[in-house]
């Protein structure tokens, strides 16, 4: 089979982003023809002036759709794009010169119908970003599960960074209405399908995240809340590392009551964990500076999380509750 590109990039108010990502559309070394369908979500801020520049280049589609959601508008792009292969990106991600042909290579020695990649911070991106990246990809602290090498063989490919076939797309239905969680939630429904998903450890992207530390901290809840609900409507994918980040708050709260006490070891452990998680910033960043925002992120990043997966396993397995009707932040609902 001959694959056929098509990237599918949704945007909200975000022309900037566009700019930024389709300057390193420009920038590929690839002699692989593709096309780039761009899905404004009922922006205020469109993107469409931002494009015209890029058009003489690059084989650009560009829709404007009423507000429904990333999910759903991936859906829309894939069902107009011309390919019979989708990559999907996130419009704050930034392309590596060889990302497609790292792609093509992998496809071609390893056909698999859905992939994902890592990502990665760029060089200009600011301290903030440059630490939140660390505290989300790091293994010390998420396990490598964004890019771990150890997953490529059953890995649940996140929609910043994801590749998916026609076939697997029409089959499957794409994405459903909850976000986030709507990238794991394909994934395992492909596999249930029998569609294989792999890492391509070497396509990675570079993930400029638009955050501050509120955002990173509703971020990095939702996940949590949405983990259960994707739990319940999966059960045989439920693991026990789910439950780390909030056995370690519940167990960094005891450390310190028994610190009152005098019992300082468990204080000390948790002490250590954060020296080394320091040490770790400091060897991958080289800057003090990002190393210490590391601790802070790690911190919000594993609070936000334990306490959105607590509450909502609360909520769904022991009240008992439709997570639609109380979680509706989750949800995008069907027009």
């Amino acid at each position: 089979m001959q694959i056929q590109f098509s990237f599918i990039i949704p945007v909200y108010n975000r022309p900037d982003e566009i700019q930024e990502l389709l300057q390193s559309f420009e920038s590929l070394q690839t002699n692989t023809p593709y096309e780039i369908v761009i899905v404004e979500d009922g922006s205020s801020i469109p993107s469409e002036e931002v494009l015209k520049p890029f058009k003489e280049k690059l084989k650009i589609s560009y829709f404007f759709k009423e507000n429904s959601g990333p999910g759903d508008s991936r859906n829309f792009g894939m069902q107009r794009a011309q390919g019979n292969y989708f990559i999907i990106l996130d419009s704050d991600c930034i392309l590596p010169e060889n990302y497609l042909s790292e792609v093509e290579k992998s496809l071609t020695a390893n056909y698999v119908d859905c992939f994902g990649g890592p990502d990665a911070a760029h060089e200009s991106f600011n301290d903030l970003q440059k630490a939140i990246n660390f505290s989300m990809t790091s293994f010390i602290t998420t396990g490598g599960i964004r890019g771990n090498k150890k997953s490529v063989d059953k890995f649940q490919p996140r929609s910043f960074n994801m590749g998916i076939s026609k076939a697997a797309f029409e089959a499957s239905n794409g994405f459903g209405r909850i976000h986030p969680g709507e990238d794991p939630d394909l994934s395992i429904r492909l596999w249930d399908l029998g569609f294989k998903t792999t890492l391509i450890p070497e396509a990675f992207v570079y993930h400029k995240r638009r955050i501050s530390w509120s955002k990173f901290y509703k971020q990095v809840n939702k996940f949590g809340l949405v983990r259960p609900i994707l739990n319940k409507w999966h059960p045989s994918t439920k693991k026990m590392t789910y439950w780390f980040p909030t056995l370690f708050c519940i167990g960094f709260i005891i450390s310190v009551f028994l610190f009152l006490f005098n019992i300082k070891w468990p204080i000390m452990a948790y002490i250590l964990y954060f020296v080394i998680a320091f040490a770790m910033a400091i060897f991958f960043t080289k800057k003090i500076k990002i190393s210490i925002l590391v601790l802070m992120a790690i911190a919000i990043q594993f609070f936000g999380y334990g306490y959105g997966f607590l509450k909502s396993t609360f909520v769904i397995n022991v009240l008992a509750k439709d997570a639609k009707v109380y979680f509706p932040e989750l949800f995008f609902k069907s027009k």
